[in-house]
């Protein structure tokens, strides 16, 4: 297939000054939000340690999730994608705020996490579990995991910038080659990351499956944040007949299979777990079966799954850029929501409250994912121009 040069005018994803704009208003709230957090440490540095564990997570598994999104492309040769395939690099670059986050994390160990503090010794339930779930280790494994995430992140951008430059076969043969290695190591440093961060914060629980549950999440929330970057940029970025109706009807078909997939996963791990009915596992779920935490559950399962279910079953919905963008929204919504009843009832097991540092980490979410985005998206082209298949994913239509 011959090959295709994007117009002028996509190589930038706003005029100038947008996004100087939107830079600056973003970067404002990231100081205003590290200000207010600075400031609820010293007053409460338990809800503080929480609020960011959740803000952190959620920035992870949009980035974690985008790797996957950009790897499953090249290893599937999709054709459709391809016009989406630089925004969804693009989401991977929020591995920086979240690696940044995550320093706080690591000062606040034992104050999250009940083994790495001095009173643990007391417990010889987790004496077992001592030689994995110590403080040196679990930093070496959490240096280990975003080693392999920003080496990945970065040798597939690159890869795909230099596709750009060359529009070789050659270049492309040795993405895909990382991909299938790089899927692999995806898969398994966010399984163990899952269990170090969310897991591991109740240290008697277990469950196997746990691991691709958070990833299931995470793949979800990413395609959800694809999704609104794709109607972000046929809106503000002159992409509209580049990324068209057929483009978000495909994106439309995916998030309804993996909300089924995640709805799948999450009920697999409670029937399982609530079957066997070993204490050690169930305690979990009886956790958040007590008090208002029982309407947070079955909320759960409305939002992250009925509802979005509903609404994408047919057809006219997933090819509709303002509903799609309503259930992309209500989508990361519902994630944000999951990851705060996975975490929060370790602070609060008596019932679920909403604290305004809760508040002021989303806050740092939104502004610091803006920052980002805004940056990366500052001086490269929108769509990989020298793709071969560009023109054929411009021209894509559903049968």
């Amino acid at each position: 297939m011959n090959e295709t040069k994007a117009p002028t005018n996509l190589k930038l994803s706003l005029v100038a000054g947008e996004m100087t704009s939107l830079r600056l208003v973003a970067g404002v709230l990231v100081v205003v939000a590290i200000l207010a957090i600075g400031l609820g440490t010293v007053n409460n540095p338990n809800q503080a340690a929480f609020s960011c564990l959740i803000a952190f997570l959620f920035l992870l598994s949009l980035a974690v999730g985008a790797l996957f999104w950009i790897m499953l492309h090249y290893l599937t040769g999709a054709v459709w994608s391809v016009v989406l395939r630089r925004l969804t690099e693009h989401l991977a670059s929020l591995l920086i705020p979240s690696a940044a986050l995550f320093l706080p994390i690591i000062l606040w160990v034992d104050v999250l996490y009940s083994w790495a503090a001095p009173s643990t010794q007391l417990d010889t339930s987790l004496s077992e579990k001592e030689a994995y779930l110590n403080t040196p280790f679990f930093l070496l494994r959490a240096t280990l995991y975003f080693v392999v995430w920003f080496a990945l992140m970065y040798y597939l951008r690159l890869g795909s910038l230099r596709q750009d430059r060359e529009a070789g076969s050659e270049n492309m043969t040795r993405i895909r080659k990382l991909s299938a290695l790089g899927m692999l190591l995806l898969a398994l440093t966010t399984t163990f990351a899952a269990f170090d961060w969310v897991m591991s914060l109740d240290p008697h629980w277990y469950s196997n499956i746990f691991g691709v549950y958070f990833w299931s999440g995470s793949i979800l929330a990413s395609l959800a944040a694809i999704t609104l970057l794709a109607l972000f940029a046929r809106r503000f970025c002159g992409l509209a007949d580049v990324i068209t109706v057929e483009h978000l009807h495909d994106l439309g078909k995916l998030l309804f299979g993996f909300t089924i997939f995640w709805a799948y996963i999450a009920f697999s791990q409670y029937f399982l777990i609530w079957y066997a009915a070993i204490p050690e596992e169930t305690a979990w779920y009886a956790l958040r079966r007590q008090g208002n935490w029982y309407t947070v559950s079955v909320s759960l399962a409305l939002c992250h799954f009925l509802v979005p279910f509903v609404i994408l079953l047919p057809r006219a919905p997933k090819r509709s850029p303002f509903v799609l963008g309503l259930v992309a929204l209500w989508l990361l919504a519902s994630h944000g929501l999951d990851l705060y009843w996975q975490v929060m009832p370790t602070l609060h097991p008596e019932r679920a409250s909403i604290h305004w540092l809760d508040v002021v980490s989303w806050l740092f979410v939104a502004a610091a994912s803006c920052v980002t985005l805004a940056q990366v998206a500052r001086t490269k082209p929108l769509v990989p121009q020298g793709d071969a298949d560009l023109s054929a994913s411009i021209r894509f239509e559903n049968e």
